[in-house]
């Protein structure tokens, strides 16, 4: 028996949050005697093209490792991928048989996609969500009248939808899925990452922060404005931020940093490796999260607040899904 996880919401097998999840449900299952295998249908330059990590198989049917300057071969390239996508799905075929995929999108096209391969492999297809489903489908009435579309077609075409939280139960009942195909999956993390072990990276205690690094989103913004209210009193304190932003938001970074005077108390940390951040954060004195107050964090739940509360160390959070 075998499962596909399928989707284009997540890189691998390094990534953010979503790769983090993909990786607990892997284990788990191979853990429980269920072979598993990751494809990637994002489209993520990589000459990681395919191998093994932790006893999971992982595949990248875009097959690129640079971008083409030319706009048309780039097209070709996304589209040839499905047609690698259903060869990658036949040779799996060949050792093993598929019961289901679990497609995780937020995209029509890739859900369609994904129950095509569903119907040729003969197997179930069920709906991974995280995110609000309408997300992206929130301003003026043809933008939410497509958002419903969508959602409805994206419910009639899978077997069972996976749910990170209640409102999203809520949410999916609502509009007219039964009971029978809603499964309350909740945040999910390997607590063999964070054991203890090896030196502390620095050599002053400090407060962590281990995520997006937004201020619309995760309000990092409030959190650097808090930190820098506590220099007086704790002046041994830094503060860590580890996670990815766009240049933008590096740059809103920085300059929210030199205008509080915090250069020299306030660490950003480049991009690391999945393994390589969990030493950070298992060396926070304190561990923190923060989150928009908003339709977005009711429905989701951070994998990044199992994951803190998997060391042990004390947190300090704002209320999550």
């Amino acid at each position: 028996m075998s499962l596909i996880i399928f989707g284009d919401l997540f890189t691998f097998p390094e990534g953010d949050a979503s790769t983090n999840r993909v990786h607990t449900y892997a284990k788990g299952l191979i853990e429980n005697g269920v072979g598993v295998s990751v494809v990637c249908f994002e489209n993520e330059y990589t000459n990681d093209q395919e191998g093994i990590t932790g006893g999971i198989r992982y595949y990248h049917p875009f097959g690129q490792t640079e971008r083409s300057k030319y706009f048309l071969i780039r097209r070709w390239q996304k589209f040839v991928k499905y047609f690698k996508a259903i060869r990658l799905f036949r040779k799996i075929l060949k050792t093993e048989k598929i019961e289901t995929i679990m497609i995780y999108t937020m995209r029509l096209s890739t859900h369609v996609f994904a129950w095509y391969l569903s119907k040729i492999t003969r197997s179930k297809l069920i709906k991974e969500c995280s995110e609000h489903p309408l997300i992206y489908y929130q301003n003026g009435t043809y933008k939410k009248m497509a958002g419903i579309v969508k959602l409805k077609i994206e419910n009639k075409l899978c077997d069972g939808i996976f749910c990170i939280s209640h409102f999203l139960i809520i949410f999916f009942k609502l509009h007219g899925v039964p009971d029978n195909k809603l499964f309350l999956i909740p945040s999910t993390v390997d607590p063999t990452r964070f054991y203890h072990n090896g030196e502390t990276p620095f050599p002053y205690p400090y407060i962590g922060y281990f995520g997006g690094l937004t201020f619309h989103r995760d309000n990092v913004d409030i959190l650097i404005k808090a930190f820098a209210s506590l220099g007086n009193k704790h002046p041994e304190m830094n503060l860590i931020l580890g996670g990815f932003c766009s240049e933008k938001e590096r740059t809103q970074l920085d300059n929210l940093i030199k205008e509080l005077n915090l250069i020299s108390k306030v660490t950003v940390l480049e991009y690391l490796p999945r393994n390589e951040i969990s030493k950070y954060i298992n060396h926070s004195k304190i561990l923190v999260m923060l989150r928009a107050k908003d339709q977005e964090t009711q429905a989701s739940f951070p994998s990044k607040l199992t994951e803190y509360m998997s060391t042990s160390n004390p947190v300090v959070t704002v209320k999550g899904g």
